[in-house]
C-alpha cells in the first residue's frame, strides 16, 4: 500500500519509455530496411552495367567463361540472352536447356532498351531472387542476387536492434526507478506530514530541499501547519483562560447537550453534586432537582432562557438556576450541524434570603412593636385634645403635631407589616373571577368623596370584557394606594382617569392624573421602598413611601407586571396586568405565588 505511488509511477515510465522505444525502433528499423533495399539494387545496377560493358570489349574469350567469371567477381548469378531472349550464357545452369526468357520482366525491360528489375523465385534454380536487367548490343544481361543474404543483413539488423532498445530500456527504467522512489518519498514525507497533523502534532514540518512543484506544495502545507498551531495555540490558551475563570467562579456552571448528556462542569459544580459529575453521562443521574432538570430542558428545547428556584439540591440551601440555550459546534455534541444544547447557572441565593428574612422578621416584628405604643400615644394625645378645650394655642399645637406623627407612624407600621407579608409569602391570596367592572367600582366608590373635595372628577374607562383571576381585596388595595396617589398630585378642578383594557392574555388597568409629572430619571426606582420624588410633600401629604412597593409585590404574586409612564407638566400614568381567569374553572384555590428576593 505504501509503495503503490513508486509502483504507479514506475508503470507510467514503463509505458513512456516502452512506447518512445519501440516508435523510434520501428521507425529506424523501417528507414534501414528501405536504404539497404535502395543500395542493394542501386549497387545491382551498377554491377550490371559493368558486365554489359565487359561483354561489349570482349571479343574472342566465350561467352559462357566471362558470365562465370563476372558471376563471381560480383557474387551474383549471370545470364546472357540475345534479342530474341534465347539464353546464349549462364552462371548456374546449362543455357541450352533454359527456356527462352524474353517475356521475363526484368528481360523484356531490357530489350526495349530500359534498366528492367524484377523480384522472384527462380524457376531454374528453385530460390527468391532480385534481377537487374541491362541491354547491349545484340541481347541483354541479367544479374540476379539472392534475396537470402538480404534476410540474413535484416535478421542481423534487427537482432542488433532490438538488443540496443532492450539495453536502454533496461538503463531507462533504472534511471526511472530511481526517479519514481525519490519523487514516492517525498510524497511518503507528505502523507506522514499529514497524518501526523491529522492526529492533532501541529509541530510537525515537511523538509524539503529542491524547489519544483512538490516542495511547493510542501511549503504552502507548512504555512498552513504553521498558522494551525499558532491559532490552536491562542485558542487553547483562551480554552484555559475560560476554565479558570469558571472554576474561579461562586456560582456552579453546567453545559448540556442536546440529548441532555454533560458536556462540561466547573468545579463548584462538581464540589454541589457531592458524588461528582460525570462528562458524558446524563445530567438526570448527577442532578435530581426536578426544577433544575425542568429549566434545562426548557433551554434546550424550546430555545430560551428558564428561570427557576432550586431546593431539593442541597439539604438547607436555596438556589437560583438560569438556563440558557448554547448553539454546539458538530463535533461537541451529536455530530449534527446547527444542534443545540443548554448551559445552566446556579446561584445561592441562601444567604440572601437568610438575610431577607431576617430583613422581614426585623421589620415585622419592629412594626408589631410599635402598634401598641403608638395606639396609646394616639389615645392619649386625643384624649388630652378633647379634655382640656381651654388649653392656650401653643399647647393644642404641639398636642396636633404630635397626633399627626403619630397616625403617620402608625400608618407606616401598618404598611411595613403588609409588605413583609407580602414579601415572605404570608400574606395568603384567594384569586377568583372577578369582573374588571366590578374592581374599577369598588375604586371609584372608596375615592369619590376625596375626589371632590379636591376638585377632581374620576372618569371610568373600561374596554375589558372578560373577567380576570384576582383577590379582589387586594386589587382594591393596589388601586387605592395608586388612586391615591394621583388624588395627591393631581391639578384641582382636574380629573383623575381609571380604566382598564384587553392586553393579550391579561387585563391591563390604569390611573392616569394629570399632575405635574415625573422626571424619566425617577421613572426605574418608582417601585422601590421608601424612594419619593419629592420628599417634602410627600410628608406632607402623610405618605409613607411604601405605597408603590406593596403595589408591585401585589401585582406580582398574581402574575402581573407594573410599570409607570410620565411627562413632566403632561402629568403620570400607573399601569399593572393581571391574568384573565381561566374560563373552564369555577373556582380557584387560595395561592401565594413565590416572590424573588431582594424584589
Amino acid at each position: 500500500m505504501r509503495r503503490g505511488v513508486f509502483i504507479k509511477l514506475l508503470a507510467a515510465f514503463f509505458l513512456v519509455i516502452a512506447v518512445a522505444t519501440l516508435t523510434f525502433g520501428f521507425r529506424i528499423y523501417s528507414a534501414w530496411t528501405s536504404s539497404l533495399q535502395t543500395e542493394l539494387r542501386r549497387s545491382l545496377v551498377e554491377r550490371t552495367r559493368l558486365f554489359a560493358q565487359q561483354l561489349q570489349n570482349n571479343k574472342d574469350r566465350p561467352l559462357q567463361q566471362v558470365a562465370a567469371e563476372a558471376a563471381a567477381a560480383a557474387d551474383a548469378r549471370v545470364t546472357v540472352i540475345d534479342r530474341s531472349g534465347r539464353v546464349l550464357a549462364d552462371s548456374q545452369a546449362d543455357a541450352g536447356a533454359m527456356e527462352n526468357h524474353a517475356e521475363r520482366p526484368e528481360f523484356a525491360a531490357a530489350l526495349r532498351g530500359q534498366v528492367g528489375q524484377a523480384t522472384r523465385t527462380s524457376h531454374t534454380v528453385g530460390i527468391p531472387f532480385l534481377y537487374v536487367a541491362v541491354p547491349f548490343p545484340g541481347g541483354a544481361v541479367r544479374l540476379a542476387s539472392p534475396l537470402a543474404d538480404e534476410k540474413q543483413t535484416r535478421r542481423v539488423a534487427t537482432h542488433a536492434l532490438l538488443t540496443s532498445a532492450a539495453a536502454a530500456l533496461a538503463l531507462a527504467m533504472v534511471l526511472a526507478a530511481l526517479v519514481a522512489q525519490m519523487v514516492a518519498r517525498r510524497l511518503r514525507r507528505i502523507v506522514a506530514f499529514a497524518e501526523r497533523i491529522a492526529a492533532g502534532d501541529l509541530s510537525a514540518r515537511i523538509a524539503q530541499s529542491s524547489s519544483d512543484e512538490v516542495a511547493v506544495v510542501a511549503d504552502a502545507l507548512d504555512r498552513t501547519a504553521r498558522k494551525l498551531e499558532q491559532s490552536f495555540a491562542a485558542i487553547e490558551t483562551s480554552r484555559r483562560q475560560l476554565e479558570t475563570l469558571l472554576n474561579s467562579m461562586q456560582d456552579a456552571v453546567m453545559a448540556v447537550r442536546g440529548d441532555g448528556r454533560v458536556l462540561w462542569v466547573n468545579g463548584r459544580m462538581q464540589k454541589l453534586a457531592g458524588a461528582g459529575v460525570r462528562v458524558g453521562a446524563p445530567a438526570v443521574q448527577t442532578i435530581r432537582d426536578p426544577s433544575f432538570l425542568a429549566a434545562l430542558e426548557g433551554a434546550v428545547t424550546r430555545q430560551e432562557i428558564c428561570v427557576a428556584r432550586v431546593t431539593a439540591l442541597l439539604p438547607g440551601r436555596v438556589f437560583q438556576v438560569t438556563a440558557a440555550p448554547m448553539p454546539l459546534l458538530p463535533d461537541s455534541g451529536s455530530g449534527m450541524p446547527n444542534s443545540m444544547g443548554g448551559v445552566a447557572v446556579l446561584h445561592d441565593l441562601s444567604d440572601v434570603e437568610r438575610v431577607e428574612k431576617t430583613r422581614r422578621d426585623f421589620i415585622a416584628n419592629v412594626s408589631h412593636e410599635l402598634r401598641t405604643p403608638l395606639t396609646s400615644v394616639q389615645g392619649y394625645t386625643e384624649t388630652l385634645l378633647e379634655a382640656c378645650p381651654a388649653w392656650d394655642t401653643n399647647s393644642r399645637e404641639f398636642l396636633e403635631i404630635i397626633l399627626k406623627n403619630a397616625a403617620r407612624m402608625s400608618r407606616l407600621t401598618e404598611d411595613l407589616l403588609v409588605l413583609a407579608r407580602v414579601e415572605s409569602g404570608e400574606q395568603r391570596f384567594a384569586p377568583r373571577p372577578v369582573e374588571a367592572a366590578d374592581l374599577l367600582q369598588d375604586a371609584v366608590d372608596t375615592f369619590s368623596v376625596a375626589a371632590q373635595e379636591q376638585g377632581l372628577e374620576i372618569v371610568v374607562e373600561n374596554n375589558a370584557a372578560d373577567p380576570v383571576l384576582a383577590d379582589p381585596e387586594a386589587i382594591h388595595q393596589v388601586l387605592s394606594n395608586l388612586m391615591r396617589n394621583a388624588i395627591n398630585y393631581a391639578r384641582e378642578g382636574g380629573k383623575l382617569v381609571l380604566g382598564a383594557r384587553p392586553a393579550g392574555d391579561a387585563v391591563e388597568f390604569y390611573v392616569r392624573d394629570f399632575g405635574p409629572g415625573i422626571a424619566s430619571e425617577h421613572l426605574p426606582r418608582l417601585f422601590e421602598r421608601f424612594y419619593r420624588v419629592d420628599k417634602a410633600r410627600s410628608r406632607e401629604s402623610g405618605g409613607t413611601g411604601l405605597g408603590l412597593a406593596i403595589v408591585k409585590h401585589i401585582v406580582r404574586a398574581h402574575n402581573g407586571e407594573v410599570r409607570a409612564e410620565s411627562r413632566l407638566g403632561h402629568g403620570s400614568t400607573f399601569y399593572f396586568t393581571i391574568p384573565l381567569a381561566p374560563t373552564e374553572e369555577a373556582a380557584v384555590q387560595p395561592v401565594a405565588p413565590p416572590v424573588p428576593p431582594g424584589a
